[in-house]
């Protein structure tokens, strides 16, 4: 199936709010920034963990919230949380400083996660674009991902002239004023059917969607669903930044830029690294509907994507243990183009199987799943990267899950 929506204005505004969302100018170095503070490896895993946890707990209400008092203020409020963060972050001194920076990032993030999603897709229901999620979708997406490789290149340029990792929280806020901007211009028709009910109380609302939640949750195939579009994702979030130690390393191997000192050098290959990787990852959402019609139905590139994105996390342990830095480093990328050529596959499966009144909710509680695993696994992660190796912990984290894939592979009937 071609794409046959339009590209009305709207459709510019949701592209402009991915490019803008992932002008996070910290992400190719949060590990580094971390490391800096003379963090361990598994303290840095009880960061993210409790990102995830927070995210967890809060998920849940936020598209409940969402769907019943309206999206936008929802995402303007998750905006204010982001903007805060990113003012702690910049002037933490010590771990607990850094506890709240991070337990205030996940806030915002509970509270953004699903409900843009679920925007979209009510907008595509208005315009009767609905069979065009898959392709809409990973337009949108492609446009995070193209915005996190501009974000890459500024990013490798505010540590090259500052030589403080810091720095880039500070910029952070630019592009999340901007983007805080462009979200109240959002038109009102986009806030979901619960806004529109003026004849209920808030109360019965909450009911009404809660009662739809259990329809939709109450028999194991959803759960199942839920487990494996999570899955894949959590193990991605907890694994995607060991990148940049990885490069860290690589860096003091490789005969370039010598005439550099090395938080330079780091600075430059990294943010070229993450530029490249970036752009394929944007070019993979793009298609993803393309890839996606090539098969009789979206579970076998579901499944397919899934086993093969944890083959791989196995193999650029193995690589890294024998010291084959560079292939390990492509492996990573690997795992980034699944992940984005899954995403758009997956999150447009869920909004076909769930009540559409309530996807904000719906799509809450599967981005709830993807923070637990995301939780477990960043603990596991550091563990076994403190305690015995980096390249070791890849190996066993991703064996782990792949072990188990067997519990939660989707099947037509």
């Amino acid at each position: 199936m071609t794409a046959t929506f339009k590209k009305d204005i709207q459709y510019y505004k949701f592209c402009l709010y991915g490019f803008l969302k992932n002008q996070r100018f910290f992400d190719p170095f949060l590990m580094l920034f971390f490391l800096e503070k003379n963090l361990l490896f598994v303290q840095i895993g009880v960061l993210y963990s409790i990102r995830m946890i927070t995210r967890t707990i809060l998920e849940i209400p936020s598209g409940i919230i969402a769907d019943a008092l309206g999206r936008r203020g929802t995402m303007i409020f998750s905006y204010v949380f982001y903007i805060l963060s990113f003012i702690i972050y910049y002037f933490a001194s010590n771990y607990l400083f850094l506890i709240i920076a991070t337990f205030i990032f996940a806030v915002g993030d509970a509270f953004r996660t699903g409900t843009h999603k679920a925007m979209i897709f009510e907008y595509l229901k208005l315009k009767d674009w609905e069979d065009q999620k898959v392709h809409y979708y990973g337009h949108t997406r492609s446009w995070s991902q193209t915005g996190s490789a501009v974000s890459s290149l500024i990013a490798a340029l505010i540590v090259f002239y500052s030589g403080r990792y810091t720095d880039i929280f500070l910029f952070t806020l630019i592009p999340y004023v901007i983007g805080l901007v462009l979200l109240s211009s959002y038109p009102r028709i986009l806030e979901g059917a619960g806004t529109k009910k003026t004849d209920q109380s808030i109360a019965d609302a909450f009911k009404e969607i809660i009662h739809k939640m259990y329809s939709s949750f109450r028999n194991l195939k959803a759960f199942k669903i839920i487990t494996n579009l999570s899955s894949f994702s959590g193990y991605f979030m907890a694994i995607k930044d060991y990148l940049q130690p990885v490069l860290q390393l690589y860096t003091t191997a490789i005969p370039v830029l010598l005439f550099l000192d090395q938080k330079k050098r780091e600075a430059l290959i990294i943010g070229a690294v993450y530029f490249i990787l970036y752009f394929i990852s944007s070019r993979a959402s793009k298609y993803s509907g393309k890839s996606a019609d090539r098969f009789s139905n979206i579970l076998k590139p579901l499944n397919l994507t899934l086993i093969l994105g944890l083959i791989t996390g196995v193999l650029a342990g193995v690589f890294l243990k024998f010291n084959i830095a560079i292939v390990s480093i492509v492996l990573f990328i690997g795992i980034h183009i699944i992940e984005n050529l899954r995403r758009p596959m997956a999150v447009s499966y869920a909004s076909e199987t769930f009540n559409d009144k309530i996807l904000a909710s719906v799509l809450s509680v599967e981005s709830q799943a993807k923070s637990l695993v995301a939780a477990i696994f960043a603990v596991l992660l550091g563990f076994f990267a403190d305690y015995i190796s980096i390249e070791f912990s890849f190996i066993i984290t991703s064996l782990i899950l792949l072990f188990a894939t067997p519990l939660f592979i989707l099947r037509k009937k």
